[in-house]
């Protein structure tokens, strides 16, 4: 076979063949399903933190009719240069001005089914088989936001473009027409530009090569025009070329966005991903699924030397491998390249066969399984099932808005005419410009650009800090800040300030004036707020949690009564928290965050027997890190040695932080008398750190040794480790303690006494 650089489909399956594979019933069973499994996963309520920056962008040009270049909604950057194209935001203000929320949320739906219709614009079986798998991570994107006009573009680009790669027929002049719509919607233009440099590159390499020069030379010179077009279009905007500056800048801060965004992270592979790859009702293994038929997919085109096929899926694996952020631009490259590809390759033994009994029979065999796996989480989707069980999900089914925004805390703020300036956290920043200004600005939101990379680790800071410190004193002051507001919700709220909330309430200088199940408003003690506080009294140890009467949406109810056990449980109000707990589980039984929220109020209420049948029952319906970790605590507690070993294996393999849990892992085998399996944990502590690291754990591994090698009679190998543990930790009383032991057993009397007046001085603090 030579160099495929002439129209690749065309060598193997022919125009008219193609045609005929859409109109396959196979097809238009599989797309019919990747279809209506795209509306159920796009349809769900309005939760994106940066929707309303961007709506309330819409609004202030709808009302001012200007375009600004700085940033005019926060009193801590205002006047930071800040560039955004503002066309996402103005049509999602039109789209609240006529049907609210729940009209956002059918957007949301129908970008995401308009994503999949396009992938599937000229598609065969295969194509559709990729596009269920791909539903997943194409609705992660498509929530409503500036974002997904990204991945209704990109899918655009990509299709007119494969086609006009593909057969010479795909419609150049809508890409220039798009791009002008584009670069005016979000910054993600720059994929659009990629895709036609990858072509024009890819169509100068066939002119090189290509033995009929003046031929391809004449079509190629009809498409530059185009292409160059489509370039020329990113400068339709407000800013020119200042729009390449908003990119430099988004460039810049990717230190940040890596750090704190979670979408920015990187797609890493484990056990743990491996393990949710086989689960069928798990939509997180999309990304994995995807990465394979892209290999797959990769490898076939290199047999068939189709270059850019091969370089372009490459290309996006490793794009969407580094951020999550690209995984549904990835997801479209593998469904209409990947897809073109598997369906060249399939095609051409079909049509050597001479019974195609069988190839119908494993092709609607695999058609099936993926119509039954769509249907599924589908059903997961419709039910709330799949929202109720993620640990991370603050959206539900349906349309509005979604449960974790402090709606009423807000409310609170205007009618009862707060002052300002308003203390937020990243997440609700946006939610409050959009429900409180232009009256009230934001400290910060999630625009990590204007505030620079230092804000996000300052919050942090302030946040961990007693309210009454001088930390909140010396930010405070300068901006006249009288008013906080806290966001109170499981997963994204409570992080911030749940292990400090109580020292808030009980604050000197602060007091809440407003509690609910997802918010909390305190004001700063003052002459002029006393009126304030005496109007509005809130006790955070009696005021009722959840605030309003029970509401007729079984996913409203469950939410509000499992925020509730969360804020709860924050409080150390724990038999309510279980109480709260139980309401919430009448509704959904399956919750594991609820059922670990459960678990620790009975913990801490001192009832171990329940507590560890709520812990287990977390830990058997989704993979636990913290319900893994409370379980490992209560066996040890309870002398349970077996069980709080089998425990920490477990918890080593998903913890965050193997090394400190290896370490307690050896350590318990000290205790159940194995010092061998004990050398074992210590050894797999110190291989999990980085080359050359020294540090507390690395110490209490060599401590650890040390006491086994003893128990094992190794005096020798004993002390070295003792001695090794001392180097790293020089200050820990108990290492020279047991240190003059082992010298004592040595016979080395003189060190041992020395060891041992260390060891004094030290647990004397001298």
């Amino acid at each position: 076979m030579t160099v495929s650089l002439s129209h690749p489909a065309q060598e193997v399956v022919t125009a008219s063949r193609l045609h005929s594979l859409r109109k396959q019933p196979l097809f238009l069973c599989l797309a019919a399903a990747a279809v209506l499994y795209a509306f159920l996963a796009g349809l769900r309520t309005v939760s994106d933190y940066d929707l309303f920056w961007q709506m309330a962008t819409g609004r202030w040009l709808a009302q001012h009719h200007a375009i600004f270049s700085t940033d005019i909604f926060s009193y801590t950057a205002q006047g930071q240069p800040w560039i955004y194209p503002v066309g996402s935001g103005l049509l999602f203000y039109a789209a609240f001005l006529c049907g609210g929320y729940k009209l956002i949320s059918w957007l949301g739906a129908l970008a995401c089914v308009g994503t999949v219709v396009l992938l599937l614009r000229r598609g065969s079986a295969a194509t559709a088989a990729l596009a269920i798998i791909a539903v997943p991570a194409i609705a992660a994107r498509t929530a409503p936001r500036a974002d997904l006009f990204t991945v209704v573009l990109f899918a655009s680009f990509l299709t007119i473009l494969w086609e006009r790669y593909e057969n010479g027929t795909g419609p150049l002049w809508l890409l220039p027409l798009l791009m002008v719509a584009w670069v005016d919607l979000h910054l993600g233009f720059l994929a659009g530009l990629a895709l036609v440099g990858a072509y024009a590159a890819v169509e100068t390499v066939r002119l090189l090569v290509s033995q009929q020069k003046t031929q391809e030379w004449q079509r190629f010179k009809k498409e530059l025009p185009w292409l160059g077009a489509t370039f020329a279009a990113t400068l339709l905007n407000p800013w020119g070329w200042g729009i390449y500056q908003a990119l430099f800048r988004q460039e810049a801060a990717m230190a940040v966005h890596y750090e704190r965004i979670t979408e920015w992270a990187g797609l890493s592979i484990t056990s743990q991903t491996f393990s949710q790859a086989l689960s069928l009702r798990d939509p997180a293994s999309s990304g994995e699924w995807l990465m394979l038929a892209a290999l797959i997919a990769v490898i076939i085109s290199l047999l068939q030397r189709n270059w850019f096929a091969a370089v372009l899926l490459a290309a996006a694996l490793a794009i969407g491998m580094r951020h999550f952020r690209f995984l549904a631009l990835f997801a479209c490259c593998v469904v209409v390249v990947g897809g073109s590809v598997m369906t060249s390759a399939f095609s051409a033994p079909r049509s050597r066969m001479h019974d195609e009994r069988l190839y119908s029979i494993i092709g609607a065999g695999v058609a099936a399984a993926l119509i039954l796996l769509a249907g599924v989480r589908s059903m997961d989707l419709a039910s709330n099932r799949y929202y109720f069980t993620s640990f991370n999900e603050i959206s539900s089914f349906g349309a509005g808005l979604s449960w974790w925004f402090p709606a009423n805390a807000m409310a609170f703020i205007e009618r009862e005419h707060l002052p300002p300036q308003i203390l937020n956290t990243y997440e609700e920043g946006g939610f409050l410009l959009w429900s409180l200004g232009p009256k009230y600005r934001d400290y910060v939101d999630g625009r990590a650009i204007p505030f620079g990379p230092e804000m996000f680790s300052h919050l942090q800071l302030l946040l961990q800090s007693s309210p009454d410190s001088e930390v909140w004193k010396r930010e405070t002051a300068p901006f006249g800040i009288n008013t906080v507001v806290f966001p109170l919700g499981r997963y994204y709220g409570l992080k911030y300030v749940g292990s400090v909330l109580p020292a808030y309430c009980n604050s000197a200088d602060w007091r809440p004036v407003y509690l609910d199940e997802v918010s909390v408003v305190f004001v700063r003690r003052l002459p002029a707020t006393e009126a304030l506080i005496e109007r509005n009294p809130v006790d955070c140890y009696t005021t009722p949690v959840p605030s309003n009467a029970a509401s007729a949406d079984r996913a409203d109810d469950f939410n509000r009564w499992a925020n509730a056990a969360a804020v709860l449980l924050t409080l150390n109000r724990n038999q309510e928290a279980v109480n709260a707990s139980s309401r919430a589980l009448q509704e959904f039984s399956d919750s594991a965050s609820l059922w670990y929220v459960r678990g620790k109020a009975l913990l801490l209420m001192n009832n171990p027997n329940e507590a560890e049948k709520a812990l287990l029952q977390s830990a058997a319906l989704d993979t636990s890190v913290a319900a893994w970790a409370e379980l490992a605590n209560l066996y040890r507690t309870q002398r349970r040695l077996p069980a709080a070993i089998d425990a920490l294996e477990r918890l080593s393999g998903i913890s965050p932080d193997p090394p400190s849990v290896l370490v307690v892992l050896g350590y318990t085998y000290l205790d159940a008398s194995n010092p061998q399996k004990a050398i074992g944990a210590f050894d797999r502590a110190e291989k999990s750190l980085p080359a050359g690291t020294e540090n507390q754990a690395l110490a209490a591994a060599d401590h650890g040794r040390a006491s086994a090698w003893a128990t094992l009679g190794d005096l020798s190998r004993a002390v070295d480790f003792e001695e090794k543990a001392i180097r790293v930790a020089p200050n820990n009383a108990n290492y020279w303690t047991q240190l003059a032991r082992l010298y004592v057993l040595q016979g080395r009397k003189a060190e041992a006494e020395s060891a041992a007046a260390r060891a004094d001085a030290l647990g004397s603090g001298h």
